[in-house]
């Protein structure tokens, strides 16, 4: 072959390898043309379909600090102010108000009455009413958005109207001062579930704590059977392991953790270890998933996808009927991408469904799951009513300061 020949066959490759090239550069833009607009009309579908879906089964919550909001912005003074307002004029990082929890698709809220640990052995038991009044104030002061309920039944019969049904949480065994006396009103005040503790000890059960290995005393022990005689749930977010353990050993009712997440995927003494989450499966409970990026990445960001990341590992271990959500809202400062407020749970129904969870599992998760657990607990508790109140006092030797007791 003559230099000339090779030079002429060398130039017509070029051009028919150009020619390739283009053509594939084109055939990538058109890909990406079509893939783009496809991928978001996806999650636009995924989104107006989880929305259909709360509709049907709408959020039920596990925990929000709206009302500690009040107590701590306002004082507790919320007759000049309307909760139709968007209240981040009020304080900057608010998750909550009327509006976007209609948005958010919410049909029913454990609100957290919570009272700092300083309180503890001094005024706790006031502050905890403070904070059931302001509940029970809100909800009473908005009838046309809220509606008391204390049982499955009064959630769904609030829903029906179209109402958001209002419960309470007490998040901290301090609010008892150590007296079931004291439980047992606040019970009676409309309380559904306790957390056993908060960020400190009580003096008969241990606070969320990686080192220590105690757990219920036995008066702990005893706060269990009463809350299993009254129908209240027990909630062991914010407890060490061993306290876990203790609780699952004992009450003969589901127990749930209000705002907790996998362990697994965040090192976190708040959150829960397989053992337990495998434990949970057989005690019939739930774990209501939280939001806050400390707890869902063990950092200061998050986005939706990480929370998804926790829903999907819990699955794996317990099945899909012992997750719920329990977000945490207007209780943390950082929330993750795309859940910024309580106007957001549509965006993590879509992301499931984008994973494949399916319609059945989605309302699971939304509220039925809880409803379940909130039915045996009334269930066992109406079997034990011919039980007599416990009447057992705490020694005092496990007070462990008794300087403003009398």
């Amino acid at each position: 072959m003559s230099k000339k020949e090779y030079t002429v066959g060398d130039e017509k490759s070029n051009r028919r390898l150009i020619i390739i090239v283009g053509v594939l550069c084109l055939l990538g833009a058109i890909t990406v043309a079509i893939a783009v607009p496809l991928t978001l009309v996806n999650k636009s579908t995924s989104l107006d379909k989880a929305k259909s879906l709360l509709d049907e089964v709408p959020i039920i919550d596990g925990h929000n600090d709206w009302a500690w909001q009040f107590r701590d912005n306002l004082d507790n003074s919320i007759n000049g102010i309307s909760l139709h307002d968007d209240l981040t004029a009020l304080y900057p990082d608010s998750h909550t108000d009327i509006p976007r929890l209609r948005t958010g698709k919410v049909g029913a809220q454990f609100w957290a009455c919570y009272v700092r640990c300083t309180s503890q052995y001094k005024d706790a038991v006031r502050q905890g009413m403070e904070q059931m009044d302001m509940i029970w104030r809100f909800t009473q002061d908005y009838p046309e958005t809220f509606q008391f309920a204390t049982t499955a039944d009064e959630i769904e019969a609030a829903n029906k109207e179209g109402k958001i049904a209002s419960m309470i949480g007490v998040e901290g065994g301090h609010m008892i001062d150590s007296s079931l006396a004291t439980l047992r009103m606040l019970f009676k005040l409309g309380a559904r579930y306790m957390t056993l503790t908060h960020s400190c000890n009580t003096p008969w059960a241990q606070r969320a704590d990686l080192l220590t290995t105690e757990g219920l005393t036995q008066f702990g022990l005893l706060v269990v059977k009463e809350m299993n005689r009254l129908g209240m749930l027990i909630d062991i977010s914010h407890v060490n392991d061993a306290t876990m353990n203790d609780v699952l050993d004992n009450t003969v009712s589901p127990v749930i953790f209000s705002h907790s997440s996998a362990r697994k995927l965040c090192d976190h003494a708040r959150n829960v270890p397989d053992s337990v989450l495998e434990r949970l499966k057989e005690n019939g409970g739930v774990i209501m998933v939280n939001f806050y990026n400390t707890y869902v990445t063990c950092s200061d960001n998050a986005t939706t996808a990480d929370v998804a990341d926790h829903f999907d590992y819990i699955k794996n271990i317990t099945g899909t009927k012992h997750i719920a959500m329990g977000a945490d809202y207007d209780g943390v400062t950082k929330v993750p991408t795309g859940l910024e407020d309580v106007s957001k749970y549509p965006n993590i129904i879509a992301e499931l469904i984008d994973r494949g969870w399916s319609d059945d599992e989605l309302k699971d998760i939304a509220g039925r799951n809880i409803l379940r657990v909130m039915r045996k607990n009334e269930e066992i508790a109406a079997g034990m009513s011919n039980q007599l109140a416990e009447e057992t006092w705490i020694d005092n030797a496990e007070v462990s300061n008794k300087s403003c007791r009398t």
